[in-house]
C-alpha cells in the first residue's frame, strides 16, 4: 500500500534552513505528481508546494515563494524540500502526499519543524 515517510524537521532559529525528505513506497512514484501540505498549530492543513512528473511545473504558495524549493529524485523514490530563509509562520507539521496542488496529507506521520529564536 501507498507509504509516505516524512523526516528531516526540527528547532532552528530565525533565518535558519532545513531540508525535508519523505520517503515514498507502494507506488510508482515517478509517475505521480508530488505536494508538501502543513499544518499549524490549531489551524487547517495548508498547501505549500507541488511538483510534476520530472521536477516540472514546481508551484509555490505565496507566503513561501522565493524561500522553499520542492525537488524529486524518482531513483531513491525520494521528495525533498529546501527551506531557507525560515520564519516563525512556517512552524508547523510537514507532510508529504501524492497529487498536485492538493491539501489532503498523504497518511504519514509528518515531521515537526519550529522556528523560533
Amino acid at each position: 500500500q501507498v507509504q509516505l515517510v516524512e523526516s528531516g524537521g526540527g528547532l532552528v532559529p530565525p533565518g535558519g534552513s532545513l531540508r525535508l525528505a519523505c520517503a515514498a513506497s507502494g507506488f510508482t512514484f515517478s509517475t505521480e505528481p508530488m505536494t508538501w501540505v502543513r499544518q499549524a498549530p490549531g489551524q487547517g492543513f495548508e498547501w505549500v508546494s507541488s511538483t510534476g512528473i520530472a521536477n516540472r511545473l514546481s508551484m509555490y504558495a505565496d507566503s513561501v515563494k522565493g524561500r522553499f524549493a520542492i525537488s524529486r529524485d524518482d531513483a531513491k523514490n525520494t521528495l525533498y524540500l529546501q527551506m531557507n530563509d525560515l520564519k516563525p509562520e512556517d512552524t508547523a507539521v510537514y507532510y508529504c502526499t501524492k497529487g498536485y496542488l492538493t491539501t489532503s496529507p498523504g497518511g504519514g506521520p509528518g515531521t515537526q519543524v519550529t522556528v523560533s529564536s
